[in-house]
């Protein structure tokens, strides 16, 4: 399908210049953004069409004052932010009586619904849209414009001016955003389980069936500690890389106003301001160029519907990753183990055409001790954990979850995070390997998310494993004084907790040939301060700091999978290392396509170690 494009520069000063064309289009080409914005920050709210419709007032009319029409886009998002903000406070100041106000729901105009029924959501990216509705309205103002981020439809700058915040402060509250959702989904999952926990009806006994951020923290609190339900958490996919795929969610017919009445109404701005005429829901004010532009353009974008990039986002641990083919349903739903092998399996043809001589002895190659790979459970895993040559794996899990472990590479188990750390989870790690690897991020709001101290005190039920024992896997500093990594060795020492080794991730932004020696720099800092083995579990090439995953092309990424694994292979303190990650099933940093079958970079990190 074809991406849909805004308008550009020249379509602006036109519009600006008095182009009514012009003026059609700019409007046409950018009410399916506002409208998604609004529809995500009320929640469906009956005020979105009005907040869509006053934005939409707004920027035709104050056109003629834009300094910059290339920072359109960034100044219409800011003017809807005010909008949705303005209707906030004007429903706060609204008093409270003993009767019910009409236009404070509306249930057919639910903008969840709307968005699953219009894009035939399923599996879990309908549990992230249903799960938007247990948000605040604070939260859900903020994933408005991180959604479009995420989807490629705005940058961070923008969602940071739209938020009035530094991009620095953009970023931790996205984070917590993204928790909160998680939490949500979780909440989602919870409620729809059935048979349904006797322990949860107890829990929403008094729950009026109303989503609330207080509701949300109850539920998910309950599904964390019951073991009935904690598995409603387990395989939660990276949110970034299920609204990605997600396209703008088309404007309802309600949009569609009759244009026959309506195009050419002449009225002042005093009369349009005061008397606004409605078609059914819609409130049409006929404010001068702007009825037509709006009419038209609901018109078009109904017929046609919008299509977005997609760009993808970096997997969470546990995530089943979704097809990048756009012509197929993604899935949640791992595939079997017979299913693993027989799409491993040669196919079985017959054919009168003589063979071809069959090929020279291929010659033994003995896999790296050192390198391994992180992975999730995708068609052909096992036929590319063997082709790889690595010696071993891990995919986030105590156990391999899935995953057909071919013979001579070794699972190596991990305490994701605090919720994993029961009797039960932990016995399990115990059985499924010789070495246990420690939390995952735990210095990211979206992974692990503890505290040193939590870590810490958490730590001693992983040691009596009696596995050999590496650190928490930080995502960033772990060379740092007074970083995650380095306040947790410190509180190890202190209270005599036992570490066998240190654990880091690491991605670089840099592309070039320089990146081997980034590595190779961390790295040395990273022994040097706690003079233990290394092991680095996820290291690749992503550029994180414009916001949107930025990726290097297969030569860059090839080139450096190469360099890379040579250069660690040569460190004697290093003892492991991990690409991220072996499944290319969605555009990033991948090795194997699906069945099993290497890319560039998958063949270079292949014979390179």
């Amino acid at each position: 399908m074809a991406v849909a494009e805004e308008p550009g520069v020249a379509t602006v000063v036109a519009a600006r210049d008095g182009d009514q064309r012009a003026l059609d289009d700019l409007v046409s080409g950018y009410l399916p953004l506002v409208y998604n914005i609004v529809g995500h920050a009320l929640g469906g709210h009956a005020d979105t069409d009005d907040v869509v419709q006053e934005t939409m007032l707004r920027a035709v009319h104050g056109l003629s004052s834009l300094r910059d029409p290339a920072g359109f886009r960034s100044w219409l998002v800011v003017i809807a932010m005010n909008q949705i903000r303005l209707r906030h406070r004007e429903r706060q100041r609204v008093p409270v009586t003993g009767e019910v106000l009409e236009d404070l729901a509306d249930p057919g105009a639910d903008f969840v619904d709307l968005t699953i029924m219009r894009l035939q959501l399923s599996g879990q990216r309908r549990e992230v849209v249903a799960a938007t509705r247990w948000l605040s309205a604070d939260e859900r103002e903020l994933l408005s414009l991180w959604w479009l981020e995420a989807a490629g439809r705005l940058t961070r700058t923008e969602v940071a001016d739209a938020l009035e915040l530094t991009p620095q402060h953009t970023a931790v509250r996205v984070q917590r955003v993204k928790a909160q959702l998680d939490a949500a989904r979780i909440v989602v999952r919870t409620l729809e389980r059935q048979p349904r926990c006797p322990e949860l009806a107890a829990v929403i006994a008094d729950w009026d069936g109303d989503p609330s951020p207080l509701w949300r923290k109850r539920i998910a609190r309950h599904s964390r500690s019951c073991a009935r339900c904690e598995r409603c958490g387990y395989d939660l996919a990276a949110v970034e890389g299920l609204i990605a795929r997600l396209p703008l969610v088309p404007l309802p017919a309600l949009f569609t106003v009759d244009q026959p009445a309506l195009i050419g109404t002449q009225v002042s701005i005093s009369q349009a301001t005061a008397a606004p005429v409605t078609t059914g829901k819609f409130s049409v004010f006929l404010q001068g160029a702007l009825v037509k532009p709006i009419a038209a353009a609901a018109a078009a974008v109904v017929a046609a519907g919008i299509v977005v990039a997609v760009l993808p986002g970096r997997e969470e641990p546990l995530a089943q990753p979704i097809s990048a083919t756009t012509s197929q349903t993604p899935t949640t739903t791992p595939p079997t183990t017979s299913e693993v092998s027989s799409s491993t399996a040669p196919p079985t043809t017959t054919t009168t055409v003589a063979a071809p001589p069959p090929p020279p002895p291929a010659k033994t190659v003995t896999a790296s001790a050192k390198k391994g790979v992180s992975t999730w459970n995708f068609t052909g895993v096992g036929k590319a954990l063997t082709d790889v040559r690595a010696s071993w794996y891990y995919n986030w899990a105590v156990h391999p979850d899935g995953v057909p472990t071919p013979p001579n590479v070794e699972f190596v188990p991990m305490i994701w995070g605090a919720k994993f750390t029961d009797d039960a989870t932990i016995a399990r790690a115990k059985a499924n390997g010789k070495v246990l690897l420690g939390f995952n991020e735990p210095d990211f709001p979206d992974q692990a998310n503890m505290t040193p101290e939590q870590a810490l005190d958490l730590w001693p039920k992983l040691a009596a494993t009696g596995l050999r024992l590496g650190s928490p896997a930080v995502a960033h500093s772990g060379d740092k004084p007074g970083g995650w990594l380095d306040r947790f060795m410190t509180g190890a020492a202190q209270r005599n907790l036992r570490v066998d080794f240190i654990t880091v991730h690491w991605y670089g932004s840099d592309f070039s040939a320089a990146a081997v020696g980034h590595l190779k720099n961390y790295l040395d800092a990273v022994h040097a301060r706690y003079g233990k083995p290394v092991w680095l579990t996820e290291y690749s090439l992503i550029d994180f700091s414009t916001g949107t995953p930025r990726y290097p092309t297969q030569a860059q990424l090839a080139a450096f999978a190469r360099g890379s694994a040579v250069m660690m292979e040569g460190l004697p303190y290093l003892e492991r290392y991990a690409w991220f990650a072996l499944p290319a099933d969605k555009p990033g940093t991948g090795l194997y396509a699906p069945g099993g079958t290497p890319n560039q970079a998958g063949e270079a990190y292949r014979d390179a170690g």
